[in-house]
């Protein structure tokens, strides 16, 4: 039986924004199971602004008191190789779009740790995505466009299922739940579910698999083996 890697998520919560948190917690889960250590280094005014965010996550913040302009990226930098001697985890991910990380990701790798990074669209730069085995932008949702996008979405729907049957009661309500799926986005199933809790259309422990599953011919879920994701596909297409 193939052993569980180990892995680490350290955020650089005074650079990136707690949508951009969320969204990078949710898509480590989603990609690589369990997540061993969760921590947040940021001052103390990040840390009660997110505090909320934080424990929705179970993410231990690391709350740094020191005035330094980079001080929290050296309490980040140090406790990450702490972490690497003493705990070997399989795979360090670190959320963070500052450029100052390079020389501690590169000594991560040659501590034998994979290293990869998620950082917010338009802030990182070629030369310091190019030191990761792996690094992923994640796009800035502003709580203005969340609330737009979520007004447009069952015209979208309806204008999908043009010409086609009516949509399933059910279905209508999910895309009204997860906007993102009625503009044919492909969205990560820890979010849907975590939509669909907010909507009532998911129970505490329920599975949001089992729910696209009633809807084969409405929402594809890849990969096909170990479903992460799932698209809205309209009976018009």
């Amino acid at each position: 039986m193939t052993q569980a890697q180990r892995v680490a998520l350290l955020i650089d919560a005074d650079n990136v924004s707690g949508d951009v948190i969320e969204q990078a917690v949710q898509r480590t889960a989603a990609e690589h199971g369990a997540i061993h250590v969760r921590r947040a280094y940021c001052n103390a005014e990040t840390a009660v602004k997110q505090q909320a965010l934080f424990k929705r996550l179970r993410v231990r913040p690391m709350v740094n008191l020191s005035a330094g302009k980079n001080s929290t990226d050296i309490a980040l930098a140090v406790d990450a190789i702490d972490l690497v001697i003493a705990e070997r985890p399989d795979l360090v991910v670190l959320v963070s779009s500052d450029s100052d990380f390079a020389p501690l990701v590169i000594r991560l790798r040659e501590k034998g740790c994979r290293v990869c990074g998620i950082g917010q669209l338009g802030k990182t730069g070629e030369e310091t995505t190019a030191v990761y085995d792996d690094f992923t932008d994640i796009q800035h949702r502003t709580p203005a466009a969340a609330s737009k996008s979520r007004e447009r979405a069952p015209r979208r729907a309806v204008a999908r299922a043009a010409g086609a049957p009516a949509l399933p009661e059910e279905v209508q309500r999910i895309l009204q739940a997860v906007p993102e799926l009625a503009s044919g986005g492909r969205v990560e199933l820890n979010q849907a579910a975590q939509l669909l809790r907010s909507g009532k259309l998911l129970g505490k422990s329920a599975s949001s698999l089992k729910l696209f599953r009633k809807h084969p011919e409405l929402f594809v879920l890849t990969p096909e083996k170990r479903p992460s994701k799932v698209q809205f596909t309209s009976p018009a297409a």
